[in-house]
């Protein structure tokens, strides 16, 4: 079988990402002579546009990233599409528990304090924990959690079972996932159901100890109704990867309220995301090649 021809595009991508492409049994080309473009770059969507549109031969698209927000107005069904979906679930895992722990113990107003101060602390251990969310984020997650023995529940779009889950509920029943819960976490995709999900209904069915983490999109949080939640006492705390709008402005509430931790977006750093990505890249130029299904489809019509 003939090696598939890939352009890695911008010309400005990563070595790395070109390496996996040989790597994978693919044959770099220019565009012109490409099958598929392995697209490394969210910031520029119209440039992918007009790529496509110059060369509609193209016959699969790999996209960088898990949320394809930026490319919604680029996607049409003349194409197979494929995203990060997947790529980043470790890290970001990893940097929901680090923010937990973080947020649950004290250790942002210990770290900011400047005087003996506490003591603060809810345990994780054998915690009520509620995800949002049944991609691999929430996959990894579960995993990391195990060790902790904390009660788990995912909202998703449906209820199947999840091994070490004890309940799968679906989002018309976010308010009762919501009560009683030490932990909540978004790890969704974002969506017109999904976005501003959590506003000031569903922050007050949440329990006063509570804390909120987002490693999914600001845009699923109603930002003025969890600043005055925080303000009020009516959650624990909120620990916040992802902000609407982003970046945080400097001045905002969010960045002096002793019970919000900020980091931005830094859930998958690109030291971390190149590797990640390039093994994605390798492994779908392979099956690309081979005629297999590809890891990461995209929905076009759902938009994830």
């Amino acid at each position: 079988m003939a090696r598939p021809r890939i352009a890695v595009l911008p010309e400005s991508s990563p070595q790395l990402l070109r390496d996996a492409v040989e790597e994978g049994g693919g044959h770099l080309v220019e565009v012109d002579r490409a099958d598929a473009v392995m697209w490394t770059d969210s910031s520029d969507p119209g440039a992918l546009r007009a790529a496509l549109d110059a060369h509609p031969a193209i016959r699969w698209v790999q996209l960088p990233w898990a949320g394809i927000e930026p490319f919604v107005d680029v996607l049409d069904d003349d194409r197979t599409w494929t995203c990060g979906k997947g790529v980043y679930a470790e890290p970001v895992a990893e940097h929901v528990l680090a923010l937990a722990l973080a947020g649950m113990r004290g250790i942002g107003r210990y770290a900011r304090a400047s005087r003996w101060s506490g003591p603060y602390g809810v345990n994780l251990l054998g915690g009520r924990v509620t995800i949002l969310g049944g991609g691999a984020i929430t996959t990894s997650l579960v995993r990391l959690l195990r060790p902790f023995g904390a009660h788990l529940t995912v909202v998703r779009r449906h209820a199947e079972p999840i091994d070490g889950v004890a309940e799968v509920l679906t989002l018309d029943r976010l308010h009762e996932a919501l009560e009683g819960r030490d932990l909540v976490v978004l790890a969704l995709a974002l969506t017109p159901e999904t976005e501003q999900v959590i506003d000031a209904a569903a922050l007050d069915a949440m329990a006063d100890h509570a804390w909120l983490i987002n490693v999914a999109r600001g845009r699923h949080v109603v930002t003025d109704d969890l600043v005055a939640a925080l303000r009020e006492g009516r959650i624990g705390g909120a620990a916040l990867d992802v902000t609407d709008p982003e970046p945080l402005p400097e001045g905002h509430p969010l960045w002096s309220l002793e019970n919000a931790i900020v980091t931005p977006h830094v859930g998958n750093t690109p030291e971390m995301g190149r590797k990640l990505l390039a093994n994605r890249i390798r492994e779908n130029v392979q099956r690309f090649g081979d005629g297999e299904d590809l890891l990461g489809p995209v929905h076009v019509e759902l938009g994830y």
